[in-house]
This record gives C-alpha cells, structure tokens and sequence, in this order.
C-alpha cells in the first residue's frame, strides 16, 4: 500500500507541478490535482473533485493538448471519473 501512495503522490506532485502558462485566468489544471485518486487510481470521485472538474470543464481540451498532463485527461479513469461526475466528455 505505502508504495501505492508514494507512486500516487509523485505522479500528482508531477501533475501540479507541470501546470501551462494561464492562456485563461479560469483554466487551472492543478485545481484537478483533488481527481488524482479517480484520474489515477480509479477511485470514485469526491464531491470537490467533482466540483472542480465543473468548474474547469471548459479547458479540458486545452490541458488534453498538453503534453506533461495529456495522459491523464485523456485516459479511461478520467473518462469514467468524468462520467461519475454526470460531466460531458468533450471531443476537441
């Protein structure tokens, strides 16, 4: 279990830390760093996950075409977490 966490806690260490430059003031990928257990682990998503990927459903393309994070916004756990939160899986 504890290697399960620490290899969780870097990948999420990894996502906050390789955020974009803000092209928009709103789009804030690190607010998704809360989703990492359901993006990463497939876990089910909290009711703060699922608020923030509300609040940043509009950037999702744009944090997709990034390539220090696409993996994770473009995988099954973060479809299936997206789903979980009744949020629309954007095409880009």
């Amino acid at each position: 279990m504890h290697s399960t966490c620490t290899h969780l806690t870097i990948h999420v260490s990894f996502f906050c830390s390789h955020l974009p430059a803000k092209e928009d003031e709103q789009c804030n990928a690190g607010s998704l760093a809360v989703c990492a257990g359901a993006i990463i682990g497939g876990a089910a998503p909290s009711a703060s996950c699922c608020s923030n990927l509300r609040a940043q459903q509009g950037c999702f393309c744009q944090f997709a075409r990034n390539p220090a994070y696409s993996g994770y916004i473009n995988s099954a756990n973060a479809r299936k977490t997206l789903s979980s939160c009744r949020v629309t899986v954007p095409r880009c």
